[in-house]
């Protein structure tokens, strides 16, 4: 690692676009702008908005708040069940945008690219026309209700902090002739990778303001955090060079696939559930096919709403809905497969084995998830093979799945919830298009 003086000049351009889903929206309805709009996963009160537009910032309507809240401080605020396909479209079209200005090194999110700059493009002033020729090239080539924030830094770390300190339609650059003192001002949670729960711990240890943080030396950063990520954190706090240039540290290989939701009124019953949990174990199953793994263990919880009587007198806990909730969860391990069928069986094995106290009745969350999961390459065939040629089956349900879209064809177990449980809005996770589908 490196913290010696910087030549003042911009490696990384980090790209952020304001409130996406809701812009998004303002974009396809042009009758929407310039009013207060929430993007939603579902049309009840009892839901957190997931995107506000910048009108709906203003009344202090965020991603949190919920619906029937953001409701009382602006009864005419204009509410949209958001389209996962929709937004990975937008983003696909930023991203090819941004493309033909500047070649985009990584998407830290659907709403994030990153750039990196080499030769005399890290020349500030060559820079900053990089940066504006971007935000002209979204603004002709996608649309004019898009706008986004970019920071320009030496290192990925300090542009994604400088893409956040003017919005909307921002454009910041750290120089390193200005660090660490550029950045004094600004509160420990402008820091990427402190939350609430790091915040509190270095509060505990004396660390209340960034003016504290940036006084201390390596090995105190690296105490403080008790990792070599307070190592990374002094050298990226002053414009230096780690070898990774703050990008997140790389995991391991993916351990885990799958979905979870929260069941419309209408469907929090037991036959709405199990129909959901079908719905989501054959979205898993066919991304565990797409990306080429095989599973041998897979989990399932559900949690189920409880009366205020009810919550007293059991161990509860409260959803971000505000739905008091007991959760239950189980896990099977089994032979490594692929195909859905064989899946099925397991998770309705899992499913006999689900509460049946009186007072759990109501179930208003489901999630299946996939785990220990093995690359195609590394699995080993079973003796006996596929007998019933299930993978054959699931093969030729991909196949059609794929051209015509994913509920296409499926078994009848998730009949009653075929329309429900759409691919979730993502923030983190980059839409990944599998046919004519985003999942």
């Amino acid at each position: 690692m490196s913290s010696a003086l910087q030549p003042d000049r911009f490696r990384f351009l980090h790209i952020d676009l304001n409130s996406f889903f809701a812009s998004v929206e303002q974009q396809l309805h042009p009758e929407y702008r310039g009013k207060p709009l929430a993007v939603v996963p579902t049309m009840t009160d009892t839901t957190c908005c997931i995107a506000a537009s910048y009108e709906a910032k203003e009344l202090k309507i965020k991603t949190g708040t919920q619906v029937g809240e953001a409701k009382k401080i602006c009864p005419e605020i204009i509410l949209i069940e958001g389209s996962h396909t929709v937004y990975a479209q937008y983003s696909k079209a930023i991203n090819d945008a941004v493309h033909l200005v500047c070649p985009v090194a990584h998407n830290p999110s659907i709403d994030e690219m990153c750039c990196e700059l080499i030769g005399r493009e890290q020349e500030p002033p060559r820079a900053r026309k990089i940066a504006l020729d971007i935000k002209q090239a979204i603004y002709k080539n996608v649309g004019e209700a898009l706008r986004c924030s970019i920071g320009m830094a030496p290192n990925r770390y300090l542009a994604k902090i400088a893409s956040d300190m003017q919005k909307p339609d921002g454009l910041i650059g750290l120089l390193p002739s200005q660090l660490p003192r550029s950045i004094a001002h600004l509160e420990l949670r402008d820091l990427p990778g402190v939350g609430a729960r790091t915040e509190t711990r270095l509060k505990t240890k004396g660390i209340t303001t960034m003016e504290q943080l940036l006084a201390l030396d390596r090995t105190a950063m690296h105490n403080l955090f008790d990792s070599v990520w307070g190592d990374r954190m002094y050298h990226w706090l002053r414009g230096g060079i780690t070898g990774d240039d703050g990008a997140p540290l790389p995991n391991d290989m993916q351990k885990s696939l799958g979905h979870s939701h929260v069941l419309a009124p209408e469907l929090r019953t037991e036959e709405g559930a199990w129909a959901v949990a079908n719905k989501l174990l054959h979205k898993a199953a066919m991304r565990l096919r797409m990306e080429k793994f095989y599973t041998s263990s897979m989990s399932v919880v559900i949690r189920y709403q409880l009366t205020r009587e009810q919550a007293e007198r059991l161990q509860s806990k409260r959803h971000t809905s505000g739905i008091r909730h007991s959760g239950w969860g189980m896990e099977a391990r089994f032979l490594e497969c692929q195909d859905t069928l064989t899946l099925l069986e397991v998770l309705r094995g899992i499913w006999s084995h689900r509460p049946k106290e009186k007072e759990l009745t109501r179930p208003f969350f489901v999630g299946v998830t996939l785990r220990n999961l093995i690359p195609e390459d590394e699995h080993q065939e079973t003796l006996f093979g596929d007998p019933d040629n299930r993978m054959q089956l699931a093969a030729t349900m991909d196949k059609l799945n794929q051209k015509y879209g994913h509920t296409t064809l499926h078994f009848a177990g998730m009949l009653p919830a075929r329309e429900s449980a759409p691919t979730r809005i993502a923030f983190t996770q980059i839409p990944v298009q599998y046919g004519v589908d985003y999942m």
